[in-house]
């Protein structure tokens, strides 16, 4: 069997496991107070040429979503976010369950655009009943999107400026962030994202980690008391080190963009060996998720010896599937998925 389900179905990288069982006999204070901790917190300032950034590590891509947006939003305020955005369809109301609305928008492979946004936001500025309804209050974006596209930076931009002129909080959401990095066709760096963003999380869980994700604030004001939100919603791990080491790891070396570029340069040899054999593409990604149509009959066939994720059904006969690459696949199980195909 040959998995393309997702990105994060292999363990860690091997420098983690190694540096893990190099340290497992320490004694480190809990909760982030740790030396590896400080250490990738220093990395990632650098990386992101934010010095005065706080970063706190929490375990899961859900878990920072929830935690962030609570902690940002007042009680009467919503998020806004694509209609096909994380937070709004895969994280069974995860956000709602905390007591703040999703406010969707149309989207174009899971992108927003800064018209919408700002259109959103007018509608309800104009409103006379607004103070009986939900108040826009940040931005969502995940990048690269859950369709595997790209923000340009241009794009980035106007985004931003919607929100800065507005005064609400511009939020992404790097869950594949290391590989929206290191795709052949972006303009966008973690400087970049540093400098447009308020509050950003650097994706380790699908890029590397056993498990992980580092938030970023790049807007330090905002992130008031963040850590007892944290504990407060029972996200903060008492062996911190454990995340802090990983991260430690990744920004060392360059590994984090290393990693993330193999995944690409699998992605890209999978998407010229679909194209070579005439699949029909339902978005052809830049990034290391590639969406393909296959008609029932061959989807069902070929899940005998292929696991592969379940996007969307597009018509009675067709499904759209999703085959994952990640920095730990073997050109060879590319290879054979291409021979299965």
């Amino acid at each position: 069997m040959q998995h393309f389900d997702s990105d994060y179905m292999e363990g860690a990288h091997p420098l983690i496991l190694q540096r893990l069982a190099e340290i497992n006999l320490d004694k480190n204070p809990g909760y982030g107070g740790d030396v590896y901790c400080a250490a990738a917190r220093r990395k990632i300032r650098e990386a992101c040429g934010c010095p005065e950034a706080e970063v706190h590590f929490l375990a899961g891509g859900t878990q920072a979503n929830a935690v962030v947006i609570g902690a940002l939003l007042r009680p009467y305020e919503g998020v806004i976010a694509a209609s096909t955005g994380h937070i709004s369809v895969h994280e069974a109301g995860a956000i709602e369950a905390g007591g703040h609305k999703v406010l969707t928008l149309p989207q174009k492979h899971g992108k927003l655009c800064a018209a919408e946004v700002r259109r959103l936001i007018e509608t309800f500025e104009r409103d006379g009943n607004r103070a009986h309804m939900v108040k826009p209050g940040m931005v969502y974006l995940s990048h690269p999107t859950e369709y595997g596209a790209l923000y340009s930076a241009q794009e980035l931009r106007e985004i931003s400026a919607v929100c800065r002129e507005y005064k609400i909080p511009l939020y992404l959401d790097g869950a594949r962030l290391g590989y929206g990095l290191a795709a052949r066709e972006t303009d966008v760096t973690l400087r970049l994202i540093a400098g447009l963003c308020d509050v950003f999380y650097i994706g380790g869980t699908k890029v590397g980690a056993l498990f992980g994700e580092a938030v970023v604030f790049s807007r330090p004001e905002l992130a008031d008391h963040f850590f007892t939100i944290v504990k407060q919603k029972g996200a903060l791990l008492a062996k911190g080190w454990l995340l802090g080491v990983q991260f430690d790891v990744l920004f060392s070396d360059g590994l984090y963009l290393s990693i993330a570029g193999h995944a690409i340069d699998m992605a890209e040899k999978l998407k010229a060996g679909l194209r070579e054999k005439g699949c029909r593409f339902y978005y052809e990604s830049p990034t290391n998720q590639q969406f393909i149509v296959l008609e029932n009959s061959r989807m069902e066939e070929l899940a005998r010896e292929i696991s592969f994720s379940f996007w969307e059904a597009l018509d009675e006969n067709h499904t759209v599937v999703r085959l994952a690459t990640s920095w730990a696949t073997r050109e060879e199980d590319v290879d054979r998925l291409l021979c299965l195909l």
